[in-house]
């Protein structure tokens, strides 16, 4: 790809993110708007349930924060400590980042990054109207992160990354903004065997989460490319109880599985 075809697959994935929030489908996840209306995927909450997130922290965020976005639990992951400053990529309305606002603390700090304006603004008053004081929104690409080198001590992701046209970048900059021994850990989609060209080859699939997904070997490689050490991508079989569900009819479960993906940038402290 070149640049302008980068863009072009970023404003598409926007344009797709921005009509969630302008039209308050919390329960779209990575659905088609058919299957969302048909109530195939469940409330937020229900969504997110069954990516691993427990009922004490579906209750502990503000209201409207959860937009069901998601293929996995990074919280579950993390080892979020005390006085730590945290990143999650493509942080939507705010969910992950709260989450991690009481893991870190008064003395922390959760940055949220996204590039969807809409999204940011919903995160931010979600944060004013609760009090979060320890958490910031930064409009931003992932590929062009607007935090300082070294400033990080752990990034989250939730089924954001496969959304990149240039993925390698976004590795990049998260081994830029990570500090010594700071840690990668993020669910996301990995696909376990060639997708059909009609899925691979449509943009709507890449907004919702499917034809953007790499292989778990590319994976691996993208990170050692970036400097990451300690890496681990592992696919998670029974993702496909939840995957089916998001375009029902084309066993899409068949071909792609969440992952969870952990790395460090040593040396680690």
């Amino acid at each position: 790809m070149n640049q302008v075809q980068y863009d072009e697959v970023r404003q598409h994935v926007r344009n797709r993110y921005k009509q969630i929030v302008v039209e308050s489908k919390p329960s779209t996840s990575c659905c088609t708007p058919a299957a969302a209306s048909s109530s195939c995927c469940g409330t937020a909450n229900e969504v997110s349930a069954k990516l691993g997130y427990s009922n004490d922290e579906l209750t502990a965020v503000p209201d409207g924060s959860n937009l069901g976005l998601g293929c996995g639990n990074p919280q579950a992951i993390a080892s979020i400590e005390l006085g730590e400053a945290v990143l999650d990529l493509g942080s939507g309305a705010g969910f992950d980042c709260f989450l991690a606002s009481k893991q870190v603390g008064e003395r922390g700090k959760v940055y949220g990054v996204d590039m969807t304006p809409e999204m940011v603004s919903l995160a931010r008053k979600n944060a004013s109207t609760n009090g979060y004081m320890n958490v910031e929104f930064r409009l931003g690409e992932i590929e062009h992160l607007p935090l300082g080198d070294h400033s990080i001590d752990a990034i989250i992701s939730n089924c954001v990354i496969n959304l990149s046209p240039d993925k390698q970048q976004v590795f990049n900059e998260a081994y830029r903004v990570l500090k010594l021994g700071g840690r990668l850990a993020i669910s996301d989609v990995v696909t376990t065997a060639a997708l059909p060209n009609e899925v691979k080859d449509n943009p709507d699939s890449l907004a919702r989460c499917i034809s953007g997904a790499s292989t778990v070997d590319e994976i691996r490689a993208m990170l050692q490319s970036s400097g990451f050490t300690e890496i681990s991508v592992e696919a998670k079989d029974e993702s496909r109880m939840f995957i089916k569900d998001w375009i029902p009819g084309t066993n899409l479960e068949d071909y792609i599985q969440s992952a969870v993906i952990k790395a460090y940038k040593a040396p680690r402290i």
